[in-house]
């Protein structure tokens, strides 16, 4: 219980903290940008490592020194552009009204979802069309789908997939844009570059079932108040009225597993062959990386494998060149 000399024990921010649905991130928000541009690209955790690069934070007590950064390592296979959903805003929220499903879909789909086997492109092309010119289309997504298999640190198959959104002020211009996409196979060069500031989602590390001293960090009790229980428990589920438990107060439950968004993640380098980041005897929990890979600034939510999702930073202030880095740990990290 918190203490009025005191700030509370546990952020409440998050609350209820049950297991997510999917192990997918949900994108929520996007930014606003005035160009037509694919906004949205996910990639797998690798592992972390560390750079030696030169400060070029401006009035930084280090600007122009070499320091030593911890970095995130995403192996970021290429994904595909499967479809186009537009939607149309109710009193329910946004509704998909169309879609337009390409005819060039990769047989591991099927293993995901039921791909449409009769779909006419070029009507459903002309409806989204119609639909723009007279204003019942509000907004446009993409639908996009991983390649795992070319992911030689998991052994999966099944294709994750999402919804990507589409930058821009103008619908029409946004589906034009998208018309080119679809079909095609989509690289994180053609999305990001080195020196973008982006966030970052995914689930994080799943922990199970545990008590309140670990979920939501209150104190131990002592041992003058512990004599009728676990000193790991709280000391009242609160007052007798009314007579029903707060979900403020701190108790036992899922533990982990959860979604979370990290902001202004800077993106140090995006290179294309993977062995430059894998250290001798390959990356802890992961293995080698043989596809394209991007190292970000500091940590990333999730363990080994987990599917990250990556956009333009929503909250972003400033902006930074690309970063000049000249070394990458390659030291094992077996022991």
């Amino acid at each position: 219980m918190s203490h009025p000399h005191r700030p509370r024990r546990g952020s409440i921010a998050y609350s209820p903290r049950i297991r997510a649905r999917s192990e997918i991130p949900r994108v929520r928000a996007w930014p606003m940008k005035k160009e037509a541009k694919l906004m949205g690209f996910a990639g797998y955790k690798a592992g972390m490592t560390h750079v030696i690069m030169t400060d070029d934070v401006p009035n930084s007590l280090t600007s122009g020194m070499e320091i030593s950064v911890p970095v995130t390592i995403l192996e970021a296979p290429p994904m595909k552009v499967a479809a186009i959903r537009v939607y149309n805003n109710t009193t329910y929220g946004a509704t998909a009204i169309a879609e337009a499903w390409t005819t060039e879909l990769d047989k591991e789909l099927n293993r995901a979802m039921t791909v449409p086997k009769k779909h006419d492109l070029p009507a459903a092309l002309t409806k989204i069309d119609q639909l723009i010119k007279d204003g019942t289309a509000k907004d446009l997504r993409v639908i996009m789908y991983t390649l795992p298999e070319k992911v030689t640190g998991i052994p999966k198959k099944k294709p994750e997939i999402m919804e990507n959104n589409i930058g821009g002020t103008e619908l029409k211009a946004r589906f034009e844009y998208a018309r080119t996409l679809l079909g095609k196979t989509v690289n994180i060069g053609d999305v990001f570059a080195n020196g973008d500031i982006i966030d970052v989602q995914a689930i994080t590390n799943g922990k199970g079932t545990q008590g309140p001293i670990k979920r939501w960090g209150i104190q131990l009790q002592k041992s003058k108040h512990s004599r009728a229980g676990s000193v790991r428990e709280i000391g009242t589920l609160g007052a007798w009225h009314p007579s029903h438990v707060s979900w403020r107060v701190p108790q036992i439950g899922q533990t982990g597993y959860h979604q979370r968004t990290e902001f202004n993640k800077r993106i140090m380098q995006i290179g294309k062959d993977g062995k430059a980041v894998t250290p001798e005897g390959g990356i802890l929990n992961y293995g080698i990386v043989r596809n394209d890979y991007i190292i970000i600034k500091g940590s990333v939510p999730g363990p080994a494998k987990r599917l990250v999702r990556m956009r333009p930073a929503i909250r972003q202030k400033k902006t930074l060149p690309a970063p000049e880095i000249t070394y990458v740990s390659l030291e094992s990290k077996q022991g």
